[in-house]
């Protein structure tokens, strides 16, 4: 009798992937930014990175004057949603 096939791999957590485009990649880094045309001064919104495009995506984000903040995944879960506002 054959054994059964192992279970496969659970899909990496979609909450905590690179947003870095075609990444799968497991995220360490929070990027906080908001668009000043768009958001109130307070808001944050978030991308996710990984090491290897963290200083890409920040880049991108801190040429159009958008980027906050970047923090560690462990410390803004810490700190909760309201990190860097």
């Amino acid at each position: 009798m054959n054994s059964p096939n192992p279970a496969p791999s659970p899909a990496p957590n979609p909450a905590v992937i690179c947003s870095a485009k075609g990444c799968r990649e497991a995220a360490v880094w929070v990027l906080a930014w908001n668009n000043p045309k768009l958001h109130t001064p307070e808001r944050r919104k978030t991308w996710l990175a990984c090491e290897e495009h963290r200083e890409h995506l920040s880049q991108f984000l801190a040429v159009r004057g958008f980027l906050k903040d970047v923090v560690t995944l462990e410390e803004w879960e810490r700190q909760g949603p309201t990190a860097g506002a």
